[in-house]
């Protein structure tokens, strides 16, 4: 269960779609949110005009909506990103000496990151380090790949427990590189499951339940049908203070449902 909190309620009405944003920790100079599934951080270069969580909450401050107003928000603006899917810690500044002193952090590497994902098949060892240089796809607007030519990149991965045909993994990625996790992963043989960009295929009941009977007009839904690739901890020294201190974010729901399935039904 999350815990209770603060949470921003964020709607697209070009979309009808609803967002409601849980608040992990805020304070003068930082507000750390549990970024949802399927909203983007920031725009889309391809499509500008999806739905961001960066733009929506920059329409709340702009047309005073209460969660704004009342904490007196003039600016906020995201020190990193997470993927479409990807849910987890996500970072903004309040101010912008904030924003200025987190991005030298993020791009001097100091922050830590952890990530949990749920992998297709078992990695033969238990740690395990992929070096790998990416660069986006000439030919794949939005994909990125491996090439000689890339950006350095580098994720040490640890399995924290083994399923038949599937891994709980944890994800420490040492750079930032966008994709990164989930390519990395593929690269190793692994890709997180339900990520349709990189070969990740569905986990159902069906696959790991002996005797699993489905009706015969019945369809049967994956048991997680997002990504299953989660932003877990963030820590890093506050911009302000110099303290080091960390951020976590519960794991989603259908993360847990679909682990709960893997320990009963393929331990």
């Amino acid at each position: 269960m999350r815990p209770e909190g603060p949470v921003i309620k964020l709607s697209s009405p070009a979309t009808q779609e609803f967002w409601p944003v849980p608040v992990l920790f805020e304070d003068t100079h930082l507000l750390v949110l549990d970024k949802p599934a399927r909203l983007l951080t920031s725009p889309d270069r391809y499509d500008p005009a999806r739905p961001n969580l960066m733009r929506l909450l920059h329409e709340g401050i702009a047309t005073s909506k209460p969660w704004a107003a009342d904490r007196g928000l003039t600016y906020l603006s995201n020190a990193h990103r997470l993927d479409f899917e990807t849910t987890g810690v996500l970072l903004l500044a309040k101010q912008r000496p904030a924003l200025v002193t987190l991005a030298n952090q993020f791009g001097s590497e100091v922050p830590r990151k952890v990530y949990v994902a749920l992998v297709q098949g078992n990695p033969s060892q238990d740690q395990f380090t992929v070096d790998q240089p990416l660069a986006p796809d000439r030919f794949k607007p939005g994909v990125i790949r491996i090439s000689r030519s890339g950006k350095k990149s580098v994720t040490d991965f640890t399995v924290r427990e083994r399923f038949r045909g599937a891994a709980l993994v944890e994800a420490r990625p040492r750079t930032g590189r966008t994709h990164q996790i989930r390519v990395h992963l593929a690269e190793a043989g692994h890709p997180v499951l339900a990520d349709r960009v990189y070969g990740g295929g569905q986990l159902r009941l069906s696959s790991l339940k002996r005797n699993y009977r489905l009706n015969r007009d019945d369809f049967e839904r994956p048991l997680i049908s997002t990504l299953a690739l989660h932003a877990w901890q963030l820590e890093l020294p506050h911009p302000e203070t110099g303290e080091q201190i960390r951020f976590e974010a519960p794991w989603p729901k259908d993360f847990t449902v679909a682990l709960k399935y893997l320990r009963r039904y393929a331990a």
